[in-house]
Parts: structure tokens; sequence; C-alpha cells
């Protein structure tokens, strides 16, 4: 028992070890980075010998470290099944947290989630919005939405949602000045985004109006103020058929062609290795599966 090390220090270890990040440690721990960096000092004071490689955001274990992981993890697996067995009550989960692009958090997720919640009251879920890339996140997060199908480092990646790009507007537009053809739209207001700056152009060029100058132009720094401003009439934009199947289905909006459509990335979530057995994560990623494959 003498020749143990400090427990805390060996569980901080394994933890940063098995996620390969400090900050990914503390949040399953729920406790700083600094305190883990602290502890992992502290085993290697103790051990007298270095166990990781300090990179910018991540760390990697040297080659020694890593056999003694591969010996120590089992130990907290045992650990933790007898303490199960003993009886101790298991604690309350913590929330489900989702990561998910605004407009498509606010036009796709957000309508639906009513339906989430009503089939699985016991998980408790926080979204928060963002389009940074994965490895530009400051927090860790069980599931992060973003466009693919793309391939990162210590993610697992599922697609669960398709759509394409065409024109839409509100009918009271159209009974106002009618579409019949890609050349009416010079009678119009184009609704651009400035993050996406080659919608419109590109359609055009596909519909072979690439000269076309309309009436006037608007521009707004969100997509969803793009298609919020088509709905109230102000002009035609460039929609995704997935962001905007509610509002054709309620009347809100409607396509005055039907080609061509701009093909766009398909929706995926990209799962930590770390949360990939978790029963809350995919139980999320099925119903946004299912939802997805319902249109």
């Amino acid at each position: 028992m003498d020749k143990l090390p400090p427990l805390n220090a060996l569980r901080a270890f394994e933890a940063a070890g098995r996620l390969g990040s400090f900050k990914e440690a503390a949040a399953a721990l729920h406790v700083t980075p600094g305190a883990i960096s602290q502890h992992v000092r502290l085993l290697e004071d103790w051990l007298g010998a270095p166990l990781f490689e300090r990179h910018n955001r991540r760390v990697q274990l040297t080659p020694a470290a890593r056999v003694y992981l591969d010996d120590i993890g089992p130990l907290f697996q045992q650990l933790s099944q007898a303490t199960a067995r003993y009886g101790v009550p298991r604690p309350v989960s913590r929330t489900l947290s989702v990561n998910a692009p605004a407009t498509f958090t606010l036009r796709w997720l957000v309508p639906r989630l009513g339906r989430f919640r009503a089939g699985h009251p016991d998980v408790e879920v926080s979204v928060e919005t963002s389009n940074d890339p994965l490895d530009s996140l400051q927090a860790p997060h069980d599931i992060i939405i973003r466009g693919g199908p793309d391939t990162f480092y210590g993610f697992a990646m599922r697609p669960f949602l398709t759509e394409e790009r065409l024109p839409v507007c509100s009918p009271a537009l159209l009974d106002r000045q009618p579409l019949r053809e890609p050349d009416d739209l010079r009678h119009h207001t184009l609704l651009h985004t400035s993050s996406l700056p080659r919608l419109w152009p590109d359609w055009l060029a596909r519909a072979r109006a690439s000269g076309l100058t309309p009436a006037a132009t608007l521009t707004f720094d969100h997509f969803y103020l793009t298609l919020q401003a088509a709905i109230d009439g102000i002009g035609i934009a460039i929609g995704p058929t997935a962001l905007v199947a509610d509002d054709l289905a309620a009347g809100r909006l409607v396509m005055p062609f039907d080609a061509p459509r701009l093909p766009s990335r398909t929706y995926c979530t990209y799962v930590p290795d770390a949360q990939a057995e978790d029963a809350r994560v995919a139980q999320f990623r099925t119903w946004l599966e299912h939802e997805g494959a319902a249109g």
C-alpha cells in the first residue's frame, strides 16, 4: 500500500490519457483544467518520469505512459463495477450538451425538440448555437451538428438530414408580381446572406441567367434573417429545402421554380469518441435520424 500513487492524481491521469485532453478530462471529472494539470504533475513527480508530451491544444501520452494507462484503465473500470454491485445509488445523469448552427437550430431543431422531450422525458438537453469548426469550440459537447460528411480525429460522424437549395418567397409576393421564368427575377428584390455570397450567383448560373440584374438587393448577416425577410414578403431568398419545409407545408413560403436545385452539404452529428457509448447520445442521434428521414 505504501507504493500506491495519490489516487486523485491517478484518476486525473487516467481521464486525461483516455480523452487526450486536459480540458475534456476536467469536464468529465467536474474540475478545472488547472486541477487536472496539477494532479498530472504531482503524479509525474511521484513517478519521476513525464507522462505527457504537451502540444498546443492537446496532449499526447509518452510511450511508457501509454503502457501504464493500459494497465491501470481496467482497474478503474473494475472499481466502478464493484461499487455499483455494492449498491451505491447512481448519480443523476448530467445534461446532454448539443452544439448546432443557429439557423438550423431555429428553423429545424427547435420546432421538433418537443417530440424528443415527449419521448425521452428523463433526458435534459442544453443547446448552444455556433458555426465554428469543431476544433475551434472552446467547450466540450456531447453532440455537435455540422455539415458534412467530414472526418475529424477523435469524433464519430453520422449523417441524418439532406437538403437542396432553390428560390423561395411568400405567396403574397407572387400575387403582386408573378414569376413564370428565371428572367422575371429582374422585377424583384433578391435577398442575400453575407456569409453565403455565392448562393444567388450559383443559382442564376445554373438557371442560365447569370447576367440578370434584379430590381434591388438586400443583404443580411444571418441566414435566418434572410429567410424571415422572405416570409415577410420583402424579397426572394435561396432557401434550403430542409430548413424551409415547415414554412412550405404551412403556406408561409412557396417555391416559384422547382429547378434548378443547388446541392448542399448533409447535416451530420459529430460525437467525441469518449461519448460514443453514452445512452443519451445514442437516443438523441437516433431521434435526429428518424426526424431527418421523415422530412
